[in-house]
């Protein structure tokens, strides 16, 4: 029995580990030392649709400078993540916000993404511990559960990988009472300096009452380790970039 209970053990701790190069693989091939993005973010409900054309900036894990192009209402938007603080600035009031944590799990611009996810973004592997569920030839299921010190709004995440291009290719969001909150699907692999990138990703909530609702990420243009100004990671970014 010992002999067993070792062996499991051992196993276990194999997948562990595993799963940890998975996750570490997977954002250094999303973030890169620093990146630039353009998307089209589209967002359907019940009652409207409309599309934003967005760009953002990113350097490492913990730096994000994001503006909006379009709609005309909406350009000129700014938001700026350090750590896990979050700021936005508001053109037509010439304002500047800082964004609680009690407002991290509300929609980020009308969208089925939360502040939470704009700040989160690229923190998986320090927020959450990894073990493989899966294995299908080279797509493999990761559960990610959230670390004890951890400031984290999920219950678990389940991450599906495939690992010939450490590329996403969904994942399902739980609560803390292991309900799945929303499905985020991907496909569309490309490669943009040397990095796979899925170029269109669907996010849609499972709660009943936002039946029908989603949000479709299309990206436009993506660059990797070709440098950032540090410059987009102040707070004064936030109104000098506005224009």
């Amino acid at each position: 029995m010992r002999t067993i209970l070792l062996l499991v053990s051992m196993t276990l701790f194999l997948h562990s580990g595993e799963a940890d190069v998975i996750i570490k693989r997977l954002e250094d091939n999303l973030r890169g030392k620093n990146a630039y993005a353009k998307i089209e973010m589209a967002v359907q409900t019940k009652r409207h649709s409309r599309t934003m054309v967005i760009e953002s900036w990113s350097e490492g894990k913990k730096k994000n400078f994001t503006k909006i192009l379009s709609p005309s209402r909406d350009a000129g938007i700014t938001f700026l993540s350090l750590g896990n603080q979050m700021w936005q600035y508001i053109p037509k009031i010439e304002r500047t916000i800082k964004i609680p944590p009690s407002m991290m799990l509300q929609s980020w611009m009308g969208t089925d993404f939360t502040n939470d996810d704009m700040v989160k973004q690229s923190s998986i592997s320090d927020d959450y511990n990894a073990r493989i569920v899966d294995k299908k030839g080279s797509i493999v299921t990761v559960e990610l559960t959230p670390k004890a010190s951890a400031a984290v709004v999920w219950g678990k995440i389940v991450s599906k990988v495939d690992t010939r291009t450490y590329t996403q290719i969904e994942d399902v969001f739980y609560d803390d009472r292991g309900e799945k909150v929303r499905l985020m699907r991907y496909s569309g692999v490309r490669q943009y300096d040397g990095h796979f990138v899925t170029t269109t990703m669907v996010m849609t909530p499972l709660d009943p009452v936002k039946q029908g609702n989603r949000t479709t990420i299309r990206v436009k243009d993506m660059q990797f380790d070709r440098g950032v100004d540090s410059s987009y990671f102040t707070k004064s970014a936030l109104k000098r970039y506005s224009i």
